[in-house]
């Protein structure tokens, strides 16, 4: 596995080293001594999967509060997506700036997400799934969001022909500086 570093610190962008033969490939996913090499949270709790019948479909900004904060893995198994962070870490030098990664099942590419920043999408094909390794089980009572277009971030989510949003995560409220 490659981790290339994204502006957001701590924040990885993973690439796969594909074995090829006649057969076709293989690749590690995950290696918690390679995780554990770079600094990363290896503790690996919970994996959940999040599939999507339409091009367009944004869910986030998502975030577990203190002492349930987690950090992910995301990789996206079918279709593709625009995978989006912000740093929500106060000590961060990146502090309220976002990053986006193009997650594909053809490009097998993951991100990974520390603890303390915002996770979203927006699917780029139908039929998009997603698949997410947390080292945190989910908390209800910890679960928060940002919203997706707040101006103090003013990511820019790819166009789409019809953007279907939750009303939970739509009605986040803004951050602000």
């Amino acid at each position: 596995m490659r981790f290339n570093p994204t502006p957001i610190p701590g924040a990885f962008q993973i690439e796969v080293d594909s074995l090829r033969d006649e057969r076709g490939w293989f690749a590690r996913s995950w290696c918690r001594d390679e995780f554990v090499a770079h600094g990363l949270d290896s503790a690996l709790v919970q994996c959940n999967i999040s599939f999507n019948e339409h091009c367009g479909t944004l869910r986030g900004m998502h975030f577990q509060a203190s002492p349930k904060e987690e950090a992910k893995v995301v990789r996206c198994t079918q279709g593709a997506i625009f995978d989006v962070i912000v740093d929500l870490r106060r000590d961060s030098p990146a502090f309220h700036r976002w990053h986006a990664s193009e997650l594909t099942a053809d490009n097998h590419h993951a991100l990974y997400i520390p603890a303390g920043v915002a996770h979203g999408f927006q699917t780029l094909t139908d039929r998009s799934e997603v698949h997410y390794q947390m080292s945190e089980t989910f908390s209800p009572a910890h679960a928060c969001g940002v919203r997706w277009n707040d101006p103090s971030f003013a990511i820019r989510w790819p166009d789409a022909p019809r953007r279907i949003i939750a009303e939970k995560d739509a009605s986040y409220p803004d951050v602000g500086r």
